[in-house]
C-alpha cells in the first residue's frame, strides 16, 4: 500500500512538472510568434501560479507593448521565484533605462553581468545607462567590453565613435567609425551615419580622396541625402576640382526649386571651408536670386575666438551697378552695424580662387573699403 502511494505521489509530481514545463514552452512559442496580446489576455492573471521563466515571457509581452510598470511587476515576480536568471535583470535594466531611472538600471545590469559576464547585450545596456548620465568614460568602458564578448551586437560599435567625438578625440573617433562601418549592416542607419562621419573627419583632415569615397558611397545608398552633396562639393573645392562640383550644385538647385530642402539647406549651402589666421572660415552660396533687388550670393563667415560669427564678407548683386554697366557682383562686408563695399567686381562665372584671394586681402586689411555706411535699425 505504501509503495503504491509513493508511486502515485511521484506520478502526480511528474505530471505537475510536465505541466509547468509545457506552459513555459507554450508561452515561449507564443512570444516568438509575436502573440503579445494573446499572452497578456490569457495568462497575466495566472502568473502567480506559473514558473519563473513562464512569468518572464508574460513580462516580455508587456515589454513589447511598452507597458513599463507591468514589465517591472512581472520581472520582480519571476526573480522572486528564481534569482539566477540574468535575463530578468537585463529586461529590468532596459525598462529602467526607458523610464529614465538610470541608477536602478545600472544596478539591474550589474546583477545580470554578475550572473553572466559573457553577454554583450548586458554591457551595451549598461553603456546606455552611463551615456544617458553623460558619464562618457564609464559608458565607453562598458561599450568596449561589449564588443569583446562573443557575438557582440551592433549597438556598441555605433556608440563608441560617438563617445570619442564627444570626448574630443577625433583620431579615435574616426578609427571607431571605420570599425563601425565594417561591423554594422549596410542596410542600417548606423552604416549611413558611419559613412557621413568618415567623410566629415577625412574632410577636416584634408584627406579629400578618402572623404570623397565615403560621401559618394553614401549618396549611392541615399540619393536624397542632400547634406552629403554639399559635403562632397566641399571636398572638390578643397581639391580645387571645381568642375566636379558643378553637377552636384545643379542637383541642390533642382531640389531647392522642388521644395525638397530643409533645415540649414533651405536657403543656402556651404561649398567651401578654409583656415585663415587660426580661424575656420565657412563659405556659403544662396539659392535665391531676387531679380531687381540687392541680395547676397556668396557669403564668407568669419568667426570670433568663441567660434561665433563676428562678421561676413560677401558678393552682392547690385541692380544699380548692373544698370551702370558694372559687374554682376561687388564685394561687400558687414561688420557690426557698418556695411562696406570694395571696388572689386565679379561676373557670374567668376574664378573662385580670385574671389578667395580677394577676401583674404580684405581680411589682412590690404584692401580698403571704397565706401562705408551705418546700417539702418529699421
Amino acid at each position: 500500500m505504501k509503495k503504491n502511494l509513493l508511486t502515485l505521489i511521484i506520478c502526480i509530481f511528474s505530471i505537475s512538472n510536465y505541466a509547468q514545463e509545457q506552459i513555459t514552452t507554450d508561452l515561449e512559442t507564443a512570444y516568438n510568434n509575436e502573440q503579445y496580446d494573446l499572452i497578456i489576455s490569457e495568462h497575466s492573471d495566472k502568473a502567480n501560479s506559473y514558473p519563473a521563466k513562464a512569468i518572464y515571457y508574460i513580462g516580455m509581452a508587456y515589454y513589447m507593448k511598452a507597458d513599463d510598470n507591468n514589465v517591472l511587476k512581472l520581472m520582480d515576480l519571476s526573480i522572486k521565484k528564481d534569482q539566477t536568471d540574468p535575463d530578468t535583470y537585463f529586461i529590468k535594466g532596459m525598462t529602467f533605462n526607458y523610464m529614465g531611472q538610470f541608477d536602478n538600471a545600472i544596478k539591474s545590469f550589474n546583477k545580470a553581468i554578475e550572473l553572466n559576464p559573457n553577454n554583450s547585450n548586458f554591457y551595451s545596456g549598461l553603456g546606455d545607462s552611463f551615456i544617458s548620465q553623460e558619464k562618457f568614460d564609464k559608458a565607453l568602458h562598458a561599450y568596449i567590453t561589449a564588443t569583446e564578448k562573443s557575438e557582440p551586437t551592433e549597438r556598441p560599435f555605433t556608440m563608441i565613435p560617438q563617445i570619442y567625438a564627444e570626448l574630443n578625440q577625433p583620431e579615435k573617433a574616426l578609427e571607431a567609425f571605420y570599425k563601425s562601418k565594417e561591423i554594422v549592416s549596410k542596410e542600417s542607419d548606423s552604416y549611413i551615419i558611419a559613412l557621413y562621419n568618415i567623410g566629415l573627419y577625412e574632410l577636416l583632415n584634408k584627406n579629400y580622396t578618402k572623404s570623397e569615397i565615403a560621401y559618394k558611397e553614401l549618396i549611392e545608398n541615399v540619393p536624397t541625402d542632400y547634406g552629403s552633396y554639399a559635403k562632397l562639393i566641399q571636398v572638390y573645392y578643397g581639391q580645387k576640382e571645381y568642375e566636379k562640383a558643378k553637377p552636384l550644385k545643379d542637383i541642390l538647385y533642382k531640389a531647392y526649386e522642388e521644395g525638397k530642402l530643409t533645415d540649414s539647406l533651405k536657403s543656402m549651402f556651404c561649398f567651401d571651408q578654409f583656415e585663415w589666421n587660426g580661424k575656420l572660415i565657412f563659405v556659403y552660396e544662396r539659392f535665391e536670386v531676387k531679380k531687381g533687388e540687392l541680395y547676397y550670393k556668396h557669403i564668407f563667415y568669419i568667426p570670433n575666438e568663441e567660434g561665433e560669427t563676428e562678421f561676413t564678407i560677401q558678393t552682392e548683386n547690385s541692380p544699380i551697378s548692373i544698370q551702370l554697366g558694372g559687374s554682376k557682383y561687388v564685394l561687400g562686408m558687414n561688420k557690426g552695424d557698418i556695411h562696406s563695399t570694395f571696388r572689386y567686381g565679379f561676373e557670374e562665372n567668376f574664378d573662385y580662387d580670385d574671389l578667395k584671394k580677394t577676401v583674404i586681402l580684405v581680411l589682412e586689411e590690404k584692401i580698403k573699403a571704397g565706401a562705408s555706411s551705418r546700417k539702418s535699425k529699421n
